[in-house]
């Protein structure tokens, strides 16, 4: 029992130290990353849980150049007005410090974009509906082991957002049932990548015990 104690010790240790180290990056090198990688990350996130045990989740891989520069073109669109005012002052406020604006080269810059749907129903080929449950909060999780599986294998990521992202759907012809949650480039950081200089809570800002 000691032994396997004080080996889960070591490991919370190492994962906390590796998981602090991860950062949102938004300039990326436009070096090929390994197919193997990315797809072994995304089936490591489609191990989250989820409601029902329905697994509403589509992730597409997209490595064309032009479909990346499409996908490029239609966020900016959105961004651009965003960025003008639809976002309201108190959330432009919020993002000043992070430097961020309508302009998005980490989608053509990155080799790759891992666009995650979430499936708001099932959808059987001969067109019958059953409702899914829990999507967001099942989408979010499996989201988030992607993103600590991208890191943990040497990738760095972001997480965008374009609102509204109806536009995903159309550009990567998906189905009905499905609706875009996030957009993930993917690739190494850029040689002169530039990160916010950011301080994490503390753990006892965050971690309540009783």
């Amino acid at each position: 029992m000691y032994v396997e104690t004080e080996h889960s010790l070591n490991r919370s240790a190492e994962l906390r130290t590796r998981m602090d180290e991860r950062r949102t990056v938004r300039q990326f090198a436009p070096d090929p990353v390994p197919l193997q990688v990315v797809r072994d990350a995304v089936a490591c996130a489609a191990t989250a849980p989820s409601g029902a045990h329905q697994q509403p989740w589509t992730f597409v891989l997209v490595q064309d150049p032009e479909v990346r520069r499409r996908i490029r073109e239609a966020a900016e669109e959105e961004e651009r007005l965003s960025y003008d005012g639809r976002l309201g002052e108190e959330w432009l406020a919020a993002l000043r410090p992070l430097g961020t604006d309508e302009v998005k080269p980490h989608l053509t810059d990155a080799p790759a974009l891992i666009v995650v749907f979430q499936q708001r129903y099932w959808l059987g080929p001969d067109g019958a509906k059953r409702k899914h449950y829990y999507v967001d909060e099942s989408v979010g999780i499996a989201v988030g082991m992607l993103l600590t599986a991208l890191h943990l294998s040497g990738l760095a990521a972001l997480v965008h957002t374009p609102s509204p992202m109806r536009f995903l759907a159309e550009v990567l012809g998906r189905p009905a049932n499905e609706k875009a949650f996030a957009v993930l480039p993917v690739g190494y950081p850029a040689a002169d990548c530039q990160v916010p200089d950011l301080v994490r809570k503390s753990l006892d800002q965050v971690l309540v015990e009783f």
